[in-house]
């Protein structure tokens, strides 16, 4: 039903079509793109004109901007430093996947300084949408720290990495330096369309078209090539029911069904009439002999007073009078009947024609004699009339010529909702269901667990529920969020329902809590704490007087501290941990007094020695030690991590600070 509602719109544009001026690909897009913005199913737009470019031009225009809609949204969120994953689920599968994908390429821009890449992102193959917005973002990223208070230049399509505008392919930028219009190819002839071929300009593109037409009997294909046009196959011969239609190149042949018995021939409508073979052939009977014709046949009789067609003898024998064939018998069945001198003629009714060969009067097919100016839709051919018929979807009006809409959305034919269109009907669905493949009217369940976005659709367990889904949290250690979708983590330690001791502080953890009691070694002393004491303690060496061996050990600071981290899903790594700050100047000069730092895993855990890794980067002009965990590590877990910072001072060894970091894994990733 739903092919038959688009075909009818495409007659009704066509019409339209012929009675307004033709609309420019430029219009046809910017119609398209007016779709887009406004939300509109891009699949299903009415045709507003019966060209096929123009149709591509308003199907492409409307995709394009929704797309880049869509994308601009993902591009804020990842802006505004949210998760791609939580914030489209309002959208289509396809709007989610558009959107998710310029999130997370615009996080990637964003991020790509810090993993010390330029805004070219070279070595990287991320496809042409993704490179632009990720280029886009690094950039604008770069430019607002470089300059805080500057303003953000508008461009109507791309921004360089150099702060101007740019276009997309086929494109130029216009005079004012933000704005792009579309690069005319037939008149750059910048196209490739090859002799016999015309260049139509499209928005951003071009499309090459046959000059010649390709004759009667033949169409054109779209790709600019002609075929045979089989009028047999088409219904659209002429060739009557006592004959066979035969297709061939560039027309069509009418072939008698049946041939006619000796004696008779076959006329035009394939009826088998008397040859008369008295007239047909020259002197058929012997000399002195008359000629008789006979269906089928002829005698001959010897000569006497004979009469021709339409007379017979007297009664006498002697001459011959005509025969009144209107008295003899009813020759014109339910006709008019006038007699001829040795002939009669038939007076037909209206919708009748007198055959002069038969002598009989026959039908008039209107719908041959007028086509298209008797009936809307289908003409039917009756005996001595006609009748209109409708196609599906439409009812004969009370003229009994033009057709009106049926409005089958009275009968309840959809589940649940129902739209009525022109000699059609389409079936919609509410929130939550989709429109069922094997019918097209009932509305199944839409399983939002079970889609291919459906691992991101709540944050730990989707139960499916007619029209919706629940999400569900860990039975303890989180809470569901606001949004009914995210899982969000109950601070233990600031709700007091932890079970911490006194001695002992409370530190919160994804999903829980842990008790942590931190006291310097023999030799050290606390020298400041944190806010939080549970986090942070900083020990210095304090030697007792006269221990030698206190005295010479290089250790002079040890620091512990703790860190929560989740069990990173889809894990790809190397993850940046911890950053381990120094106050030593970057790149040092060989010189005397010039200070150098080392870092080193010591006392590894041997299940998890292979884990992590310390890397020594140099940021804002001062050594930095970075924590990389390389290796996935599945929680809930607590490693205790023990890096050494070795100083050393015009080459030699100098002392050395210990970092203690007590890692505590959670059991999810959120």
């Amino acid at each position: 039903m739903a092919h038959w509602s688009l075909l009818l719109v495409s007659l009704c544009g066509v019409v339209h079509a012929q009675e307004t001026q033709p609309l420019t690909l430029p219009e046809c897009c910017r119609e398209g793109s007016a779709a887009g913005q406004r939300g509109q199913d891009c699949e299903i737009l009415r045709p507003i004109s019966d060209s096929y470019p123009c149709r591509i031009a308003q199907v492409q225009c409307c995709a394009a901007t929704a797309a880049d809609k869509h994308c601009r949204s993902g591009v804020k969120m990842a802006q505004m430093q949210g998760p791609c994953e939580t914030v489209f689920f309002e959208a289509h599968f396809r709007e989610l996947q558009i959107a998710k994908m310029c999130c997370v390429c615009c996080t990637l821009g964003l991020t790509a300084p810090a993993h010390g890449l330029s805004c070219e992102l070279q070595g990287l193959s991320l496809g042409k949408r993704c490179e632009s917005v990720a280029r886009t973002c690094c950039d604008k990223n770069t430019t607002e720290e470089a300059r805080p208070n500057a303003e953000d230049s508008t461009c109507s399509q791309l921004r360089a990495a150099n702060d101007t505008c740019a276009c997309h392919d086929g494109y130029q930028l216009q005079s004012d330096k933000v704005n792009c219009e579309d690069i005319n190819e037939c008149l750059t002839d910048s196209h490739n369309c090859i002799s016999g071929q015309t260049c139509i300009n499209t928005e951003g593109s071009f499309r090459c078209q046959r000059e010649t037409s390709c004759g009667t009997g033949y169409e054109l294909t779209d790709s600019n090539g002609c075929r045979d046009i089989d009028e047999c196959a088409l219904g659209s011969h002429n060739c009557g029911p006592d004959f066979t239609c035969n297709n061939t190149a560039g027309s069509f042949r009418c072939r008698p069904r049946e041939r006619c018995d000796a004696g008779f021939i076959q006329d035009a409508v394939g009826n088998c009439n008397d040859i008369n073979e008295c007239v047909a052939h020259t002197g058929p009977c012997h000399p002195g002999h008359t000629c008789i014709n006979t269906m089928g046949s002829y005698t001959c009789r010897r000569n006497t007073v004979t009469c021709g067609r339409g007379y017979h003898l007297t009664e006498d024998g002697t001459r011959c009078e005509d025969v009144d064939e209107c008295r003899a018998g009813n020759v014109c069945g339910n006709h008019g009947c006038v007699n001829l001198v040795g002939s009669y003629r038939c007076e037909c009714r209206i919708g009748f024609v007198f055959n002069s060969i038969t002598k009989l009067c026959d039908d008039i097919n209107e719908c041959w004699h007028y086509p298209g100016r008797l009936c809307a839709h289908k003409c039917e051919n009756t005996e001595g009339s006609y009748q209109c018929i409708c196609t599906i979807g439409f009812k004969l009006s009370d003229d009994g010529r033009n057709c009106d809409d049926i409005n089958e959305c009275e009968m309840n034919p959809c589940s649940q909702e129902c739209s009525n269109v022109y000699g059609s009907y389409q079936c919609y669905c509410r929130h939550g269901f989709q429109l069922s493949d094997i019918d097209g009217i009932s509305c199944e369940d839409i399983d939002e667990c079970g889609l291919p976005a459906g691992s991101h659709v709540c944050s730990y367990s989707c139960t499916n529920a007619p029209g919706s889904f629940l999400c569900t949290c860990p039975p303890t250690g989180y809470t569901l969020g606001p949004n009914g979708r995210t899982c969000q983590d109950i601070d233990e330690c600031a709700a007091g329902t932890h079970t911490c001791s006194l001695s002992e502080s409370c530190f919160n953890i994804q999903g829980g809590f842990h008790c942590l009691s931190f006291r310097c070694p023999q030799n050290f002393q606390q020298a400041a704490q944190g806010q939080d004491n549970s986090v942070n303690l900083r020990c210095v060496k304090a030697c007792q007087p006269g221990d030698p061996v206190c005295a010479v050990d290089p250790i002079n600071l040890i620091t512990y501290s703790a860190l929560s981290l989740p069990t990173f899903r889809d894990f790809r790594g190397p993850e940046e941990i911890i950053f381990l700050r120094t106050s030593v100047a970057a790149h040092p000069a060989p010189l005397p007094g010039g200070t150098d730092v080392f870092f080193e895993i010591v006392d590894p855990d041997e299940q998890f020695h292979d884990c992590f890794v310390v890397v020594k980067h140099f940021h804002q002009g001062k050594i930095i030690g970075v924590v990389q965990q390389v290796k996935p590590i599945t929680g809930p877990r607590v490693i205790v991590l023990k890096v050494a910072m070795n100083y050393y001072v015009s080459g030699h060894f100098s002392h050395c600070k210990i970092v203690v970091v007590h890692i505590l894994f959670s059991e999810f990733w959120f």
